[in-house]
């Protein structure tokens, strides 16, 4: 794969990637009886510290520096995932998921083994633990999801 193609496979897979696992943020938060934008909104306490996540309206200052810190995120772990899928393409859907899934745990024990609790994705501040991993299962998704949109995009 050119360079180039990895990195429009890049942006078309880390963008699904985020947005499904915002609408998966979002979903979780509300299941836990909280507002849909703070795990968002809990992003942004690398800049704004843990009162963040006490943030649950939307606004420019805490949702939209999460979600930018979000997408970029999700940007960051779609590369080596499209990385390793031009090295060893999958054969089935099932491997590509389970590609995706081994990826989302790589991140989950980055963000949160490995990283300093200052740049850690925040969720740990508004959600469940159980929550927490559901939002990594929905990253795992959008991978995925993503993934099939990029290849779509390319043999189109």
């Amino acid at each position: 794969m050119k360079p180039t193609q990895l990195l429009a496979s890049t942006l078309i897979t880390g963008s699904v990637a985020s947005v499904v696992s915002t609408v998966t943020l979002a979903a979780l938060a509300k299941m836990e009886g909280k507002p849909a934008a703070q795990p968002l909104n809990s992003t942004s306490h690398w800049l704004y510290g843990d009162n963040a996540a006490r943030v649950g309206g939307v606004d420019a200052a805490h949702t939209g520096i999460g979600l930018a810190t979000h997408h970029a995120s999700a940007l960051f772990w779609a590369l080596p995932f499209e990385t390793c899928l031009a090295v060893r393409p999958p054969q089935s859907s099932i491997e590509l998921l389970r590609d995706a899934a081994v990826m989302s745990a790589i991140a989950a024990v980055v963000d949160y083994g490995i990283t300093p609790k200052q740049f850690t994705p925040g969720w740990e501040l508004t959600l469940s633990r159980q929550s927490m991993a559901g939002a990594f299962a929905g990253l795992a998704l959008g991978l995925a999801a993503g993934a099939y949109v990029s290849r779509w995009v390319r043999q189109n």
